[in-house]
């Protein structure tokens, strides 16, 4: 996707990763994940029949798109796990979900700097 239409007025992208997906409802997703200076941004182009696996309050519908968006001011904890042949982010939201985000054997460091947490 070449235009981010998920960017609001005066939002600022940070970056973006392609890296898997585990939401609170169960799954594993392959996509893009945009982290801009308000929120994360989960492109993995989902079919509809996934929105009953993500609370409604993530999920974002733009033209045909729909996207998982996690405010940052949601985002309560961020646990950076790191062993030999796995990277990840685990973030538990401030309703005790946690949303883990799998790198494989990528270093997570800049993504977590993204964060900012």
């Amino acid at each position: 996707m070449a235009k981010l239409e998920f960017l609001e007025p005066n939002e600022k992208l940070i970056d973006t990763w392609t890296i898997l997906y585990k939401p609170h409802g169960g799954g594993s997703y392959n996509g893009k994940l945009h982290v801009t200076d308000k929120k994360l941004v989960y492109d993995a182009q989902f079919d509809m029949s996934v929105k009953g696996l993500i609370r409604e309050s993530l999920t974002m519908v733009v033209g045909s798109y729909m996207y998982v968006a996690i405010a940052k001011n949601q985002i309560k904890n961020m646990e950076v796990k790191s062993s030999f042949l796995k990277k990840q982010i685990i973030l538990t939201l401030d309703n005790d979900e946690k949303h883990i985000f799998d790198y494989g054997m990528l270093s997570v460091k800049k993504l977590a700097e993204a964060i900012g947490l």
